[in-house]
């Protein structure tokens, strides 16, 4: 009996203790898993380099804003409009293993409430491929509205209600010596000049409501195909300039106008775009690096002789992290 207990009394044990060692073989598996694919040298290492550093902390503060453009003609008179959505400020800490970073961010004046406007920013730089997400939901535009010869209306807030979705993505041919992660998620360090031509994807989807004594509702969703070119300058050890653009042409568009009641399919009027343009300058030295980077999307549809829209999109990054 007391055999049979002391047996059951050390297989407990002996679970209790297996318990974390298979947790740490799990651990070592996947850290294996990860350095082995980390410093997977399919790139020139004379160009292209991983940090020698395993985790990396970073702190980056971050400032976006969009502009809204229309110009057009209705019952023979010009009309044009301007309006500015509200820069947005953020800062953020990331915490990265082997090139997987998690950042978290947090907005000062939404904290505060004063800022009641939501955007999601979803980034993903390969050195093959890569993409950027941007949704932002904002009702804090101001700005003006010209019709004929009646000089400019200033709109006042809250009356504009956009919800827009930027995707964009690209393909670097000459990933074997060109970064893109070098110059935008300090993953991989550019040790020599080099560029490479990119395919390029563009995506815009865009909802707009306007409270006036008719409500306006503009819906777009445009889908862009396209090339370009970027470029990594190293000037000297440790330094890294780049600069990119990605225009795509609009293959296919679907865009309306409606006015209280009437509904208006918006013409397809050639051509029409969507650019995507990147520039980034980083510091490397010893297990730290500093920089900044500027992400800036340029959107337009119609035509002036009816309606004619232009988006622009932007965010600005400065940053400063530490490997180890």
């Amino acid at each position: 009996m007391r055999k049979g207990v002391l047996a059951a009394m050390l297989s407990a044990f002996m679970c209790v203790v297996s318990m974390p060692l298979s947790a740490q073989n799990i651990f070592k598996r996947l850290d294996s898993l990860l350095t082995r694919n980390y410093h997977k040298a399919n790139y020139d290492t004379a160009y292209v380099a991983r940090p020698q550093y395993k985790w990396t902390i970073a702190a980056r503060a971050n400032v976006s804003g969009a502009v809204i453009e229309t110009k057009g003609i209705e019952n023979g008179l010009n009309y044009a409009s301007r309006i500015n959505a509200e820069n947005k400020g953020t800062l953020s800490v990331g915490v990265g293993y082997q090139g997987i970073m998690l950042n978290l961010s947090l907005n000062p004046a939404q904290l505060a409430g004063k800022y009641h406007d939501f955007e999601l920013n979803l980034n993903c730089y390969g050195r093959r491929f890569g993409f950027d997400v941007i949704y932002q939901d904002a009702k804090n535009f101001t700005g003006w509205y010209e019709e004929g010869n009646r000089g400019r209306t200033d709109l006042p807030e809250d009356i504009l209600e956009v919800r827009t979705l930027n995707l964009n993505a690209y393909y670097a041919f000459n990933s074997r010596r060109f970064s893109y992660p070098a110059a935008f998620s300090q993953s991989y360090i550019q040790r020599r000049s080099a560029g490479s031509f990119l395919l390029a994807a563009s995506a815009m989807v865009q909802r707009a409501n306007l409270d006036l004594a008719e409500d306006q509702k503009l819906k777009t969703t445009n889908i862009g195909i396209g090339a370009g070119y970027g470029y990594n300058y190293v000037p000297h050890r440790g330094w890294l300039l780049h600069l990119s653009l990605l225009p795509t042409l609009i293959v296919w568009s679907n865009s309306s106008l409606t006015i209280g009641e009437k509904r208006t399919k918006q013409h397809y009027h050639f051509p029409e775009f969507i650019v995507t343009g990147r520039a980034a300058v980083v510091y490397n030295w010893s297990n730290k690096f500093l920089g900044a980077s500027a992400v800036y999307n340029f959107t337009n549809i119609g035509d002036k002789d009816e309606l004619a829209v232009y988006n622009s999109k932007w965010r600005a990054r400065a940053f400063f992290g530490l490997r180890f």
